[in-house]
């Protein structure tokens, strides 16, 4: 089958590469080592940058109110923010799809669209759709009703929750 001499070469050529491996993961080791501590040996920093230190003064936030929001929504970009909500929901009454119609949600009963199937949860929420709930919806559903079948995450700017809600207001109703 194969005679001494291309065994000889055969063994020689795998001791070689072997040989190369070793060697070149000792240099790597030697060129390359950063230390037990990952870091190497200590060095300057290139840039030092001077920060003043906090002496217990903070900045204090305002929260300004949906109610505020809302009074200065545009209706023009609630409309482009609907085009989240319209695979599911229709503006025209009575078009129900994967959820129940918009068309004069706003103070309408929750959960009070005929012929919609809606999720016990959602059925057992007494009130109407104010502004102010379809916010606190809006910001996340499954927060808001637990359990409930709509799977949209929710709107996580009050600018677009504002801007949406003022475009429902005049849809119907």
């Amino acid at each position: 089958m194969f005679d001494t001499m291309t065994m000889t070469k055969i063994i020689g050529a795998l001791c070689g590469t072997l040989l190369v491996f070793l060697l070149g993961n000792w240099a790597a080791e030697s060129l390359y080592h950063v230390g037990s501590d990952g870091h190497g040996d200590e060095h300057a920093m290139a840039y030092n940058i001077e920060v003043e230190e906090d002496h217990g003064t903070q900045e204090v936030v305002q929260e300004v109110s949906f109610a505020t929001i809302l009074a200065s929504a545009d209706v023009d970009k609630g409309a482009k923010v609907f085009g989240k909500c319209k695979a599911c929901h229709k503006l025209d009454d009575g078009a129900n799809t994967t959820g129940p119609h918009l068309f004069g949600l706003l103070d309408r009963d929750i959960a009070s669209v005929d012929g919609f199937g809606y999720s016990g949860v959602l059925t057992d929420l007494p009130g109407n759709w104010t502004s102010e709930a379809l916010n606190e919806f809006l910001t996340s559903p499954k927060a808001y009703a637990a359990g409930t079948k709509m799977t949209f995450s929710g709107l996580k700017k009050i600018q677009d929750r504002a801007n949406l809600v003022a475009y429902l207001a005049t849809i119907g109703g």
